[in-house]
């Protein structure tokens, strides 16, 4: 027979409820924000309390902080979510901070979830009313604020980077829940240390996640990874397509090439694709990379790529994903030039600067009487039926000097480009000393 509890009518406020902190020090992995000598924690002493904007991962503590500073400064907390609320909304919270100040003297905290969901114009409407102080704006967004919030509500707003929490803030909270419950969680070790890396920094997650494992939990019942997999759902990765997490994974995966470790490189794609990534994206930035990091170190990276990129197309997902592992393994144990990448902006920046001067006239086609008249072409030397294959002739334009654009680098397959350049340089010189002698 089910207990009579099950119908009392009383429901119990959720765990994470329940353990949300009551005073700054409660928040747990962001003492750099909230200690005593902290940014937040000098504000509150000195009882001068400015708008601000927190930007961290969810479950970090955003909420939380923001409820606690306007308790500890008595002002009234007002709470909006940018995903529900818009204009009309933010124009009656602006009405009623506006008549609780001139009626009761109060201030108001306005904390808006999602900040960075409301357009570049909604947010400039925040603006007079940050600026006359009718409210004190505390901002929240798990996106990177330089991105997605305009530059005149930022000049406002002091920016705070909450952590995201660590396996041993997890612990903490743990520990806390169960002195809540009055009971261990029925997890061995391993099962624990898998909930806090599956967690991914989110506190709210993690305690939502341990009230789960308590009500499936029998008495005696001790619950091992394996059951713990089979009884949550796994947690998709914090990762938006469009957003920071999607250009900060990305920036991961180049400069873990760039370094050659291919573990970490191979890390980072795992991560995008696991998170939903399209793997042509991500095909995309590795043919790039090996035009632009590894190019003429090894020739033959070009080629893998658009290999690996016509294998994807071929076999589609998740099979065609081994090829996006492969061109990864392949470009971050390649030889690494940006020696081509370098010259072409150097030709860029000698293009613009030197105007439209003509090429020499010898190295011009002739295909008229007044052309051969003018020299076009007299004087031009075939290479390939002299000594060497190679005459020494000027091609920058006349009167101007040679530039050195290209300078590959002694690795892989350009240490022999640059012999040949040598090489080259070499017969340049000895070719037109010959020349000045001759005239």
């Amino acid at each position: 027979m089910m207990s009579d509890t099950l119908f009392s009518g009383s429901v119990k406020r959720p765990l994470a409820d329940r353990l949300r902190p009551t005073k700054l020090e409660e928040v747990v992995g962001q003492d750099h924000i909230v200690g005593n000598d902290a940014p937040l924690g000098r504000m509150m002493k000195s009882g001068k309390i400015t708008s601000f904007i927190l930007w961290g991962p969810p479950g970090c503590g955003k909420t939380t902080i923001a409820r606690l500073i306007a308790e500890y400064t008595n002002l009234y907390f007002e709470q909006i979510s940018a995903v529900f609320s818009g204009v009309a909304d933010l124009k009656k919270v602006f009405q009623y901070a506006k008549e609780r100040r001139a009626n009761q003297g109060k201030g108001t905290l306005l904390f808006v979830d999602e900040i960075h969901r409301f357009n570049k114009s909604q947010q400039d409407g925040f603006l007079p009313y940050v600026e006359d102080g009718t409210v004190i704006l505390v901002g929240a967004t798990t996106e990177n604020p330089s991105f997605e919030l305009n530059s005149a509500l930022l000049s406002r707003c002091q920016v705070f980077v909450l952590n995201r929490l660590t396996p041993d803030d997890f612990e903490e909270l743990l520990q806390r829940a169960e002195k809540e419950e009055g009971q261990k969680l029925p997890i061995d070790d391993e099962a624990r240390e898998f909930i806090k890396n599956v967690a991914d920094g989110d506190g709210r997650y993690i305690l939502n996640m341990a009230e789960n494992i308590w009500s499936y939990a029998q008495e005696g019942e001790l619950f091992n990874k394996e059951q713990i997999i089979s009884i949550i759902r796994s947690r998709a990765p914090v990762y938006d397509k469009g957003r920071d997490g999607h250009y900060n994974l990305i920036s991961a995966v180049h400069k873990s090439m760039r370094g050659s470790d291919v573990d970490a490189a191979l890390y980072w794609v795992a991560r995008m694709l696991v998170a939903g990534e399209d793997p042509r994206y991500i095909l995309r930035r590795l043919l790039r990379f090996a035009i632009e990091d590894v190019s003429l170190a090894d020739p033959n990276a070009v080629t893998q790529a658009i290999a690996c990129c016509d294998t994807y197309e071929r076999l589609g997902s998740p099979e065609g994903e081994l090829a996006v592992m492969q061109l990864t393994a392949y470009l971050a144990t390649a030889p690494k030039s940006a020696g081509v990448y370098k010259a072409m902006h150097k030709a860029y920046d000698l293009a613009k600067t030197t105007g439209s001067l003509m090429p020499p006239k010898h190295i011009l086609n002739a295909p008229t009487k007044l052309m051969k008249e003018l020299g076009y072409s007299d004087g031009y030397m075939y290479d390939q039926d002299l000594e060497d294959g190679f005459s020494g002739q000027n091609y920058f334009p006349e009167g101007m000097s040679r530039f050195k654009l290209y300078n590959p680098v002694d690795r892989g397959f350009e240490r022999e480009i640059k012999k040949r350049i040598d090489y080259f340089d070499k017969l340049r010189k000895e070719k037109q000393a010959q020349m000045k002698k001759e005239k």
